[in-house]
């Protein structure tokens, strides 16, 4: 039988809990053993790509697994949800992550933490705003062109949240000295909000659900039409 919405929301909630702990607590841990910039950029990175393949894993089944409010817009776009839905994942992906921030700042050392902004997003120090919405656009672009190969598309190859989790890991190795490497409103608000860290909290919402749109639009019109 079906998921219910309730069930749905409540996976796709406790999903983007378990990717934003992992991947915020990256950030953390790494202020908090001050190691070079190089190996903290590769711990966050595979902290993010192993923590959101497992999660998606766990939740695939359920919700689709979703995660991300720029995959579910995403879907919606493709017509794989409905707006209402669409706006009830959402919410649920946006408090899964406070919730996740939360522990984060209870459980973690406050010091790393406050010098971490409890891994919420910024931009590099050369990097404009608008290249860090083409960055967030471009990596967000084809991590929804893996959901949807992967994931919405029965035809795809089954491979869990691996694919996806690797896509994110090397976006991040590629883009996360610069904007942060987000592709994910929900991963950006979450510790933006408990750490009241506002600077540009825009990027991480225009960048990636632009580049979820034309990822959705490309995928369903032109390349496969799921």
């Amino acid at each position: 039988m079906p998921a219910t919405l309730t069930q749905r929301a409540i996976a796709e909630l406790f999903g983007t809990f378990a990717f934003v702990f992992v991947g915020a607590g990256a950030v953390v841990a790494s202020a908090y053993i001050s190691g070079s910039a190089s190996i903290a950029l590769l711990l966050i990175a595979l902290a993010n790509g192993i923590g959101l393949a497992v999660a998606v894993s766990a939740t695939m089944s359920i919700s689709g697994g979703f995660l991300n409010p720029a995959v579910t817009i995403g879907a919606l776009v493709a017509k794989k949800i409905k707006a209402a839905e669409a706006l009830v994942y959402i919410l649920f992906e946006v408090i899964g992550a406070v919730l996740a921030a939360i522990i984060i700042f209870l459980a973690m050392p406050q010091v790393s933490s406050a010098a971490a902004s409890l891994g919420a997003p910024s931009l590099g120090a050369q990097t404009s705003v608008m290249q860090g919405i083409m960055l967030e656009a471009v990596g967000t672009f084809f991590l929804v062109l893996v959901v949807f190969g992967t994931a919405i598309d029965k035809k795809g190859p089954r491979l869990g949240g691996m694919a996806i989790g690797l896509t994110v890991t090397v976006g991040a190795l590629a883009m996360g000295p610069f904007s942060g490497a987000m592709f994910n409103p929900a991963r950006a608000a979450g510790p933006e909000l408990v750490a009241q860290s506002f600077a540009n909290w825009y990027v991480w919402w225009i960048g990636p659900i632009v580049g979820a749109i034309l990822a959705a639009v490309l995928y369903k019109y032109i390349l496969k039409r799921v």
